[in-house]
């Protein structure tokens, strides 16, 4: 296999960038980036820490992270399964990336800076929703925003509309791969109702 070793191979092998890929780039976020961002209940986080990196969905039933600021958002970490990979890597490594994504846009936004976890009562209170709160709320300070360039979006065609969940293993079925006893049709039966109660 042949790779590429030097920052300077890799330059040779492409073009110059374009120049909106770098004009469009904020250090803070700008008035089109809140609204873009305010509209997004899903992200995708991503860090990096001692044993590598982390990616990780985060969606809610109304924006994703609330601005606190122009160049700091905030964003809960509701209930998960508890492996808290993410929220390790910050507490370690506080690099971060956040991908915001809105169903029907091929725009992608992404924020890049340094986050940290906030325990704070008050922050926390923000967020309160019947009566639950995060345990913890990342705090991202932003380095820079921008958004990626429409062509994954549109050569993935993934706002198509057209359910493919068909073709690929459930999560019961991936655990079953892991743990041959695992039963999982009823786990896929009944995870919906499960979920429900522990989205908060």
């Amino acid at each position: 296999m042949q790779t590429i070793t030097t920052i300077e191979a890799l330059e040779d092998l492409y073009d110059a960038a374009v120049p909106t890929s770098l004009t469009k780039v904020a250090p803070r976020i700008t008035l089109l980036y809140r609204q873009w961002i305010e509209a997004s209940r899903f992200c995708v986080v991503s860090t990096v820490g001692p044993e590598g990196v982390d990616g990780s969905p985060r969606g809610d039933d109304g924006p994703v992270v609330t601005l606190l600021s122009d160049t700091e958002l905030a964003l809960p970490d509701w209930r998960g399964n508890n492996r808290i990979d993410s929220l390790r890597n910050i507490v370690r490594d506080g690099r971060m990336s956040l991908m915001f994504m809105v169903p029907g846009s091929r725009n992608v936004v992404r924020v890049n800076g340094q986050g940290v976890l906030s325990v704070d009562p008050a922050l926390l209170e923000r967020f309160e929703k019947g009566g639950k709160r995060p345990k913890a709320v990342i705090v991202l300070r932003v380095g820079e925003v921008y958004f990626q360039c429409a062509k994954a979006v549109m050569r993935a065609q993934i706002w198509s509309g057209v359910d493919e969940s068909a073709a690929v293993p459930t999560a019961g079925q991936m655990v079953r791969e892991a743990d041959a006893g695992f039963d999982a049709e009823s786990y896929d039966a009944g995870y919906e109702d499960y979920a429900k109660p522990r989205m908060w």
